[in-house]
């Protein structure tokens, strides 16, 4: 929880007023210390992008530049079992490429507690579980595993569709981290990628798409 009231009024571009109408009328994540707001930029993320509003971007370091290269790091996983939560994240973990040290059962745990606190799902039959902090952990370039399920489950959408869609990031910096889930968020407003992640497209059909979209976002940053 980082950020100021005045730092997110920047990020979204609106007014004060808006910001504490988002709190209180649109769950806009928010903590109170000291009679003040405090956010968390990845729950802000993570928020803009469900309720469709727009965000200004992270700038991106060079070892989180390519949404592309950090899926092909993590892996895609298709028909990934599971009949509810706890038994889908706990196939998620078994399926993520972590150090050899990380307690996967730690892990786990660790995931289960942030869903108690609020679901990671941000609609579309989509979520990105993940503890409150990022996972930062000793690796030279962010991962990012997709695990598609072998049949949606019920996760607690906002939108209230089922989940058969999952991201999980791992990161060597937080601020490696914003910039990655910054970029999955650009992509995952598109459409035609969308609907092969539902179909469980092949691999390779899903890494192009996933590059196309990334290499609009370059021109957009470019205009």
């Amino acid at each position: 929880m980082n950020l100021t009231l005045d730092d997110v009024v920047r990020l979204f571009g609106v007014s004060e007023k808006t910001i504490q109408r988002w709190i209180k009328a649109g769950g806009l994540p928010a903590c109170r210390v000291n009679q003040q707001y405090r956010f968390n930029r990845s729950d802000l993320i993570e928020w803009a992008s469900a309720n469709q509003i727009s965000m200004a971007p992270v700038e991106d370091e060079p070892a989180g530049s390519s949404l592309a290269d950090a899926l092909e790091a993590g892996g895609i996983h298709v028909r990934v079992p599971g009949h509810d939560k706890a038994s889908v994240l706990a196939a998620v973990v078994e399926r993520l490429e972590l150090p050899e040290p990380v307690d996967r059962a730690a892990l786990l745990s660790i995931l289960l507690t942030r869903e108690e606190m609020g679901s990671t799902a941000i609609g579309d039959g989509i979520a990105i579980p993940h503890p409150r902090n990022p996972i930062v952990l000793g690796v030279p370039k962010p991962r990012v595993s997709l695990c598609l399920l072998a049949q949606p489950i019920e996760f607690g959408a906002l939108d209230g569709r089922p989940v058969s869609i999952l991201f999980t990031l791992i990161s060597p910096t937080v601020p490696v981290h914003l910039a990655t889930l910054s970029r999955l968020m650009f992509v995952l407003r598109d459409q035609p990628l969308k609907e092969l992640l539902r179909n469980q497209a092949p691999t390779a059909v899903i890494m192009n798409e996933v590059r196309r979209v990334e290499a609009s976002l370059k021109s957009e940053s470019d205009r």
